[in-house]
C-alpha cells in the first residue's frame, strides 16, 4: 500500500514536471512570437484612441472596455479557430485572407485622409448632439473591432508563423497566450492614454506647486498628443495595410513592388548614418504611399460607382 502511494506520488510528480515543461514552452514561444508581432502592436496602440475621442469623460473607460471584449472575441473565438484549421488544412488561404485586410486597412485610412481634407461644416452643438447619441457610440465601437480584427488577424498570424512548425496543441496555447496577453497591453496603454487628462486635471487641484504644475501640463498637452495620435493611426493603417498587400503580392510574383521597394530603401538608406533607421523609415512610407494610393481608389470604386448608379 505504502509503495503503491509512493508510486502515484511520483507519478503526479511526474506529470507536474511535464506540465510546467508545456508552460515554459508555450511561455517562450508566446514571447517569441509577441516580440514578432510588436510592430503590429504599436500600430494597433495608436489606431484606437481615435474612436474614443471627442466623448464625454464618463464614457470613455466604458467604451474601451467594450472594444477590449470585442477584441478579444476577435483574437479567441474567430481568428484562433480559423487559423488553426487554415494552418492545417488550407495554409494557401491565408495569404489572401491578409491582403483582402491588408486592402480595407488601406481603404479605412484613405476614408480619414479624404475626410480630413474636407472642410467641416457642422458647428460645436452639432457635433456635441452626434457625440452624445447613442447610435454613434455604437458605430465607433463597432469600427473599432472591425479595424482590431484587421490588426488581431494580422498579429495572430506573425504569431503563427513563429510556432508552425509545433504541434496543433502548442500553436494554440500559444496563440492563446499571445491573444490574452496583447489585449491586455494594448488596452491597458490605450485608457491610460485617454484618462491621463483626467488625472492630470486631478493632479493639478492640490497637492504641491510641482505636482499642480505637471497636472496642469498634462492638462494641455493630452488633446494635442490625441489628435497627432489620431494622424499616426491613420498612417498606422496605411502602412500596415500597403505593407500588407505588397507582401502578398510578391508571394504571388506580381509586380515585385514589395522587393523594389526594399532594394531602393536599402541603397538609399544604407548609405547613411543610422542606415537601418533610414531603410525602415523610406521602406514604411514607401507602403504607406502605396496604401494611400491602393485605399483611395478602393475608396474611388465604392463612392463614385455607386453614386453614378444611385444618382447622388
Amino acid at each position: 500500500m505504502p509503495s503503491g502511494l509512493f508510486a502515484l506520488l511520483d507519478d503526479v510528480a511526474t506529470i507536474a514536471k511535464v506540465a510546467a515543461a508545456s508552460i515554459d514552452d508555450v511561455s517562450a514561444a508566446a514571447s517569441k512570437a509577441g516580440v514578432k508581432a510588436a510592430g503590429v502592436v504599436v500600430d494597433d496602440t495608436a489606431v484606437t484612441p481615435r474612436y474614443v475621442t471627442g466623448f464625454t469623460p464618463d464614457r470613455e473607460l466604458p467604451i474601451i472596455w467594450r472594444i477590449t471584449k470585442g477584441s478579444l472575441f476577435n483574437k479567441l473565438v474567430l481568428i484562433l479557430p480559423a487559423l488553426l484549421l487554415l494552418s492545417t488544412l488550407a495554409p494557401w488561404a491565408i495569404t489572401p485572407l491578409l491582403m483582402l485586410g491588408g486592402a480595407y486597412l488601406c481603404f479605412e485610412g484613405a476614408e480619414k485622409v479624404i475626410q480630413s481634407l474636407q472642410k467641416d461644416e457642422a458647428t460645436l452643438a452639432e457635433h456635441a448632439v452626434e457625440v452624445a447619441d447613442k447610435g454613434h457610440e455604437e458605430a465607433m465601437v463597432k469600427g473599432a473591432v472591425r479595424t482590431d480584427f484587421i490588426l488581431s488577424a494580422e498579429i495572430m498570424v506573425i504569431a503563427l508563423n513563429e510556432v508552425l512548425d509545433e504541434h496543433l496543441v502548442m500553436r494554440g496555447a500559444t496563440l492563446a497566450v499571445v491573444a490574452v496577453l496583447i489585449t491586455v497591453a494594448v488596452y491597458g496603454v490605450v485608457g491610460l492614454i485617454v484618462k491621463m487628462d483626467d488625472i492630470g486635471l486631478h493632479m493639478a487641484k492640490e497637492g504641491s506647486s510641482g505636482r499642480r504644475a505637471v497636472g496642469r501640463w498634462l492638462v494641455a498637452v493630452m488633446p494635442k498628443l490625441l489628435a497627432a495620435l489620431a494622424a499616426v493611426g491613420t498612417a498606422a493603417m496605411l502602412w500596415v495595410g500597403g505593407q500588407i498587400f505588397l507582401h502578398g503580392l510578391d508571394e504571388y510574383h506580381i509586380g515585385g513592388l514589395g522587393h523594389a521597394l526594399h532594394d531602393l530603401a536599402h541603397r538609399i538608406g544604407g548609405g547613411l548614418p543610422l542606415g537601418g533607421a533610414w531603410e525602415w523609415a523610406i521602406g514604411a512610407a514607401g507602403a504607406g504611399l502605396f496604401g494611400l494610393l491602393l485605399g483611395g481608389v478602393i475608396a474611388g470604386i465604392l463612392h463614385v460607382l455607386p453614386g453614378k448608379k444611385g444618382g447622388h
